[in-house]
């Protein structure tokens, strides 16, 4: 079964959207394997954000993701990356079609509801960054 790790954002967290947005993975088969609140720090945002840490709107990203604690979670199921991008719908939430979580919920390209793997080895590289083996229930 395939995993990949999922972080309800800080704009999730302040419209109270969290449930709705675990709902919809739940509904569409996935099983969620760890789960925990945590506030994410500096140093944990410049490892996870390394490949754009140089762009000139990571500094805004990073306050933005620090700004209040976050869902951060690993589902599993057939699929799960690229059905959970799916669900999710563009990462630019303004290009995000309704029905999507991010076309129902987003703001923009950074104030987007939930980030996402993108691939098995960002999934596996994602899960080790936010979780310790034996907190992964797979």
């Amino acid at each position: 079964m395939e995993k990949t790790l999922v972080i309800l954002k800080p704009d999730c967290m302040e419209k109270r959207l969290c449930g709705a947005v675990m709902d919809r993975f739940q509904k569409a088969g996935f099983d969620i394997v760890a789960c925990k609140m945590m506030r994410l720090t500096d140093e944990l945002l410049r490892d996870h954000y390394a490949h754009i840490a140089d762009k000139p709107f990571f500094p805004a990203l990073a306050e933005f993701m620090g700004s209040r604690p976050v869902i951060v979670a690993v589902l599993q199921g057939q699929n799960v990356i690229a059905r959970v991008r799916e669900l999710l719908g563009p990462t630019d939430s303004t290009k995000a079609p309704k029905g999507t979580i991010r076309g129902d919920y987003g703001t923009d390209v950074s104030v987007n509801i939930c980030h996402a793997s993108d691939g098995t080895d960002s999934a596996a590289a994602e899960i080790k960054r936010f979780f310790k083996a034996e907190e992964v229930f797979a």
